[in-house]
């Protein structure tokens, strides 16, 4: 698989909103490990890989605009945010959670609540997996993290914490 993988991803400005500190580093840390290893392969696409993914979110809908090591376009999926908000909105309200119960020192509350947001986490991923079907081939780590900059992207105008 060594051409099917993603070298440079972009976030687009204008879909990201304001991310508290927290938020705003796991989305840098899963940019990183996301562009340390990878598996991703478009359908439709006209030429191997690496990759570039420009993400971004319009209308409620995500736009997964891939294109060449060049930064030629080469295919784009739209895929409505719908079948994730909910799983997105529980996830922030369990990051929240989870955030503030390391500022409290409350190492009790800790482990169920990572628990929880793991698994929230998953099937957000899972989620994403069945949307890419037929689109983008990807493995679970790599929808893991694709999913943690769709959280990012989601948090426009508070549609993840809301």
């Amino acid at each position: 698989m060594k051409n099917k993988h993603l070298s440079k991803v972009v976030l687009d400005e204008k879909s990201l909103g304001q991310a508290a500190g927290d938020i705003d580093h796991e989305r840098k840390v899963a940019m990183h490990d996301l562009l340390q290893d990878n598996v991703f392969a478009p359908a439709g696409a006209t030429r191997d890989g690496p990759y570039a993914l420009h993400l971004s979110e319009r209308d409620g809908r995500l736009i997964f605009d891939i294109r060449d090591a060049n930064g030629e376009e080469l295919v784009a999926h739209h895929l409505s945010l719908a079948p994730l908000r909910r799983t997105i909105k529980d996830y922030f309200l369990l990051c929240e959670n989870y955030y503030d119960a390391i500022r409290a020192a409350q190492p009790e509350k800790l482990e169920t609540i990572d628990m929880a947001r793991r698994a929230v986490h998953n099937e957000g991923t899972e989620t994403l997996i069945e949307r890419l079907d037929g689109k983008i081939e990807t493995n679970f780590e790599t929808a893991r993290r694709i999913f943690t900059l769709i959280c990012s992207l989601a948090m426009r105008m508070g549609r993840g914490t809301a």
